[in-house]
């Protein structure tokens, strides 16, 4: 069947015109991102396509670029160099290709880019340099009135490098005249796929839009097949291809091509697409497949160039004439590229493994050529690609090595870390390796290892290095020499702490052979200096440190310095001024050294310094630098900047930021600890899933301690106020144990874990009081009670042992952990006035509203000193000092200090806690908002609470302290039920009260 030649876009006009408007507000200079999502083949390009010609005829510059899948490789950046290249080229008009011009011959970072093989020389300030550069450039290529449209398609084939310029320019929009959208395919894009974080991440922008395309449905599949045909089908052809296309809109186009009997039609896409294939001559069919290497996209002058090494004397016009009249590929620039991937997909797939291999030769050949202007047709990247695919490994190993190093010099860790470990990978195949490389495998380990960190895999960092060691069996100088080097990236793996002893002895033994006034050595007292400092060796630690600042200043190097400096300030930390200048020291060594690893070491240390000094305020902006570099340096997920985001999670937690936010763009080896951090926030929401959120982190606690502290104390919180407050009181426990292997038995965090233990306690025993429980007579009831109590004021005095003796740096408990013992304490006491009665006092000490009143205050004074601190604690503190307050008979303060505790919770999205005060206030008929106290039962609304605890088999007593109320009163209302109800005692009067419908339990 022949096919129009004009077919209109079909159905997609809702999504058209949302784009449009898109770009109308980009003329305007409000920026843009759109996410175009779909199956492969429904057609995201013809909408694009289309779009784009319309935004040009509107007055706009469009410009389309791809990302490429090369498989284990990857090419830094590429379509933005792609991009960059098509503005100077004049793709925008000779007046932006001028402005773009400039703007890259005054950025090294950007020339750097374009340049082939580039990258080598860069330094680390660079990619901040260079991301500017790209959104600089992008958005100065585009006017008021005259927008750059830029269509960035397959970016589920994006590099790590792609990714991060993305959620650059999406950060950082703010009135350029620029449009970018970028294409994927949604069936390609998993939950483990790597963009799938990023598109949660974007979609949470107000400026950028998502639009997902459907499949057609039969009224839109109809008119798109009456486009194709030039008139409707026939009922049993187009019956057929709704079937079988499902929709898909390059799927039903193919089957309506492939012939109008549907007994022609064959019965699986591949035949299709072969169908057509078959359509074209011999020699069209070879030029085709040998595109179909490079994959859907590929250079015009690189496809001429790899068609002549395998036949100098043929031409291949006549053949991509015909492939382009045939719509198998089209002219896109100067690119030629397969109408549909999928087209390509199954060229490639046909080729025999010879064939295969064959072409991967023709364009590792024709890559080494230059192209007309001089340059050469391909980077490194491409020819590593072609190399191992042709088998070449000795230009596979060669390609890969100089990828790795242009990734370095981009300042692209993930991709420099996938090519030298393709260069490990393929060492021993080329028995030249060391020659043609010029260095040897040891080197090219520890380069790895040290991409590894950066990119934030510090197992594959480890494992990396371990294997360059290993290779110095016989060399033990060398061997001494690369010890710290393994010792760094041990550091920052996260359960490295469970032994740190046998750090500090290779280093020892290291340091037996090094010679002195060696930059090795130096390094090796610095990294000594704080493993001596992680075991609590503080004067051993300093005596280290001092020495290696010294003989680092000796030798000039910075990168030993700033290590030093930076242990020396954590010991200073009771000054804080001395410690925040060894800090600032520190940072400009680092920076100076170009050790960016220990730079990110620095800045968390300064977040974290003002953190727990109780500078909220300033250590967020601390934070946000931190963070900013890391981004500049492109170690977003390497340790420290981790902590910094576990930093930030906290610090929105203690303003009463209760917002739920998805953890990101987060690689396997930090996506747990992160998801521990937002489980902070997501205890007080009362999210209906935490508690399995929590559960499941369990198997994770070996993977890094602060994943056990976290996700486990805040899991014990959310068990609590679940009411399962024995599992909440042995999963206390269990973190303190086992974190006491991990770090030691006075870690800080088990103040707040010994709190949260205690109001288990202290809640489970409020729960056997108010069912009646409490009040059975006998020696299991008082041996019950008296284990509750040992247990809570063991858990409090192992609290108070750890603020004296935990001592943490400089010697001062911290505003938030003399805040968590001040709670402790008044849960405590809580517990013995709950077991014992109203009156009960902890070795006769203060009573419950005095210590509830004194933790308010101390939450109130880290208010203070956090610049609104710890909100959410405030409230609940409370919350707890009017439930006191009512004990001590002072409604009136009760009232007061309930309902500031309902107004935070409800304006922080506490759940839990505002439905607390509300119970609290409806037992005990306070006036606080959206408490109801009126019914229209026959008995009052205390009289029905009081049948309701009846009921539930408590004692006038019990009902008293349960309602704030005293016995006689109680007594007062159980006379006045029976007496309406006509009953003769109490039991009587349940039973009437259930047949009558009064009571609800």
């Amino acid at each position: 069947m022949r096919r129009s030649t004009t077919i209109p876009l079909v159905s997609r006009q809702a999504q058209v015109g949302s784009l449009l408007r898109a770009v109308e507000r980009a003329s305007a200079g409000r920026p843009g991102l759109a996410l175009v999502g779909g199956d492969a083949g429904v057609g995201k390009t013809r909408l694009i396509s289309h779009v784009a010609q319309a935004a040009e005829q509107a007055g706009a510059s469009a410009v389309v670029v791809h990302c490429v899948d090369l498989g284990q490789v990857g090419i830094p950046y590429l379509p933005f160099t792609d991009a960059l290249a098509q503005l100077q080229a004049g793709a925008a008009g000779p007046e932006a290709a001028a402005r773009v011009a400039g703007l890259v011959a005054e950025r090294p970072a950007l020339w750097r880019l374009l340049e082939p093989g580039g990258g080598g020389g860069a330094d680390h300030d660079e990619r901040l340099q260079l991301f500017e550069g790209i959104a600089r450039s992008l958005g100065e290529a585009g006017e008021p009135g005259r927008p750059l449209v830029l269509v960035v398609e397959d970016v589920h084939w994006a590099d790590a490098s792609t990714r991060d310029v993305l959620r650059f320019l999406a950060a950082r929009a703010r009135t350029e005249n620029l449009l970018v959208v970028v294409t994927y395919r949604s069936d390609d894009v998993d939950r483990r796929h790597p963009l799938r974080p990023l598109l949660a991440e974007l979609s949470r922008l107000e400026h950028v839009e998502r639009i997902d395309l459907h499949p057609f449905d039969e009224a839109e599949l109809r008119e798109f097949t009456t486009a194709l045909a030039g008139a409707p089908l026939s009922a049993g052809e187009f019956a057929g291809v709704l079937d079988r296309s499902e929709g898909n809109a390059f799927f039903a186009e193919e089957l309506v091509d492939a012939g109008p009997e549907p007994g022609a039609l064959p019965w699986t896409l591949t035949e299709v697409l072969r169908t057509r294939l078959e359509q074209l001559d011999p020699h069209a069919q070879q030029t085709v497949r040998l595109a179909s290497v490079a994959g859907r996209r590929v250079r015009e002058e690189l496809l001429r160039a790899a068609a002549a090494q395998r036949d100098p004397a043929a031409g291949i016009d006549a053949a991509l004439r015909e492939a382009v009249a045939q719509q198998v590929l089209m002219v896109s620039g100067g690119h030629l590229e397969f109408r549909h991937a999928l087209l390509a997909e199954v060229l490639y797939n046909d080729l025999l493994p010879g064939e295969r291999s064959e072409m991967h030769r023709a364009y590792l050949a024709a890559l080494a050529q230059k192209g007309a202007d001089g340059v050469p047709l391909g980077g490194a990247a491409e020819r590593a690609h072609h190399a191992f695919e042709a088998h070449d490994l000795p230009a596979a190993l060669l390609a890969s090595h100089e990828a790795a190093l242009a990734a370095r010099g981009l300042l692209a860790p993930e991709e420099e870390l996938r090519h030298r470990e393709q260069v490990l990978a393929l060492w021993e195949s080329v028995p030249e390796a060391e020659s043609l490389l010029g260095t040897d495998q040891v080197a090219v380990a520890v380069a790895a290892g040290e991409a590894a960190a950066k990119a934030g895999h510090p197992a594959r960092g480890v494992r990396l290095t371990l294997r360059a060691i290993d290779e110095l069996a016989g060399d033990p100088d060398r061997r001494a020499a690369l010890q710290h080097v393994l010792v760094r990236r041990q550091l920052d793996l996260p359960d490295w702490g469970e032994h740190p002893e046998d750090s500090a002895q290779e280093l020892r033994e290291a340091l037996h052979v090094l010679p002195a006034d060696s930059p090795d050595r130096v390094w090796s007292d610095a990294l000594l200096a704080r493993i001596a400092m992680e075991l609590d060796l503080d004067d051993e630690a300093r005596e280290q440190a001092e020495r290696a600042a010294e003989g680092a200043r000796a030798l000039n190097e910075h990168g030993a310095l700033a290590e030093a400096l930076a242990t020396l300030a954590v010991l200073d930390v009771g000054d804080a001024d001395k410690a925040a200048r060894l800090l600032d020291e520190a940072c400009r060594a680092a920076v100076r050294a170009g050790d960016v690893l220990t730079e990110m070491r620095c800045l968390y240390n300064v977040a974290a310094n003002r953190f727990y000094a109780g500078h909220l305020t300033d250590a967020e902006q601390k934070v946000s630098h931190g963070l900013a570099r890391a981004e500049e340096l492109g170690l977003t997920w390497s340790i420290y900047p981790v902590s910094l985001r576990i930093l930030q999670e906290v610090m929105r937690y203690f303003r009463g930021d209760l917002a739920s936010r998805p953890v990101g763009d987060v690689p396997p080896t930090s996506v747990q600890v992160l998801n521990a951090a937002t489980m902070y926030a997501a205890v007080a929401r009362g999210d209906g899933d935490v508690i399995a959120h929590g559960e499941a982190l369990l198997e994770h606690w070996h993977d890094d301690g602060m994943i056990a502290l976290i996700g486990g104390g805040c899991l014990v919180d959310a068990l609590t106020w679940a009411g399962r407050h024995d599992e909440a009181l042995a999963l206390a426990e269990r973190v303190t144990e086992h974190l006491v292997g991990v770090w030691n038995e006075l870690f800080l965090g088990g103040i707040w874990l010994s709190a949260l233990g205690i109001a288990a306690l202290a809640d489970a025993a409020e729960v056997d009081r108010s069912s009646g429980r409490a009040g059975q007579a006998g020696p299991a009831r008082e041996r019950a009670a008296a284990e509750r109590l040992e247990r809570g004021d063991a858990l409090l005095d192992l609290a108070r042992t750890t603020a004296r003796r935990g001592r943490p740096r400089g010697g001062v408990l911290g505003p938030e952990g003399s805040a968590w013992l001040q709670r402790a304490a008044a849960e405590n006491a809580r517990l013995h006035a709950v077991v014992g009665g109203a009156g009960a006092r902890q070795d006769g000490g203060a009573a419950p509203d005095a210590l509830w009143r004194e933790a308010a205050d101390a939450w109130q004074e880290t208010v203070k000193m956090f610049d609104f601190g710890y909100r959410y604690e405030v409230a609940r503190s409370r919350y707890r000092w009017a439930e006191a307050l009512l004990g001590a008979g002072e409604k009136e303060a009760a009232g007061a200090a309930a309902a500031e505790a309902l107004a935070e919770a409800n304006a922080m999205g506490a759940v839990p806690l505002a439905e607390a005060v509300r119970a609290l206030g409806r037992r005990a008929r306070l006036d606080l908002p959206g408490v109801r106290r009126a019914t229209a039962s026959t008995l009052t609304g205390r009289e029905e609470e009081v049948l309701t605890l009846v009921a539930q088999g408590l004692s006038n007593r019990q009902i008293g302290e349960r309602l704030y109320i005293s016995t006689k009163t109680v007594s007062v209302h159980v006379s006045n039920v029976m007496a309406k109800l006509g009953a003769s005692g109490r039991a009587e009067a349940v039973s009437l009260a259930h047949r009558r419908g009064l009571l609800k339990v």
